[in-house]
């Protein structure tokens, strides 16, 4: 059985390991860190996922403003542990942002999955979400 609960603080060093495996290097303080924000902010949500008092996954979902569109939430990540994988704990981790999606009356769930990730392309498919279009990511780093 799967128990999906809000992310705490005690779940740090967990989630930075599964963290580099979605590709991802942060190290424990970081992590603590980040949770500590998103535990703090009404516009974002953050669970995980305990098989056999292991935490196997996570994700983290925030609301999101756009001028052209109505609001939708949007998930930052996910992750299942791989040796987790194929037991339907992605897809209960998005019933929890789904849930909290619903609680903030926002009628969409939307996830940015990077190209390479075919095999995370079909988990989302199945888990119900459909391509909407292709982008490039382009980033800046400020002083």
């Amino acid at each position: 059985m799967v128990e999906i609960r809000v992310i705490t603080e005690k779940d740090a060093e967990s989630v930075a390991g599964l963290s580099t495996q979605l590709g991802y290097d942060s190290n424990i303080e970081q992590i603590l860190f980040r949770i500590r924000q998103i535990n703090n902010s009404n516009e974002n949500c953050a669970y995980v996922a305990i098989f056999e008092n292991k935490v196997v996954g996570w994700i983290h979902g925030f609301y999101t403003l756009r001028l052209e569109s109505d609001p939708f939430v949007e998930i930052g990540g996910l992750v299942v542990d791989a040796a987790y994988r194929n037991l339907k704990i992605g897809k209960q981790l998005i019933e929890g942002v789904k849930l909290w999606a619903e609680q903030h009356q926002v009628k969409k769930l939307k996830v940015r999955c990077n190209t390479k990730r075919t095999e995370s392309h079909q988990f989302y498919e199945r888990a119900g979400f459909k391509e909407h279009k292709r982008q490039i990511a382009f980033e800046m780093e400020l002083d």
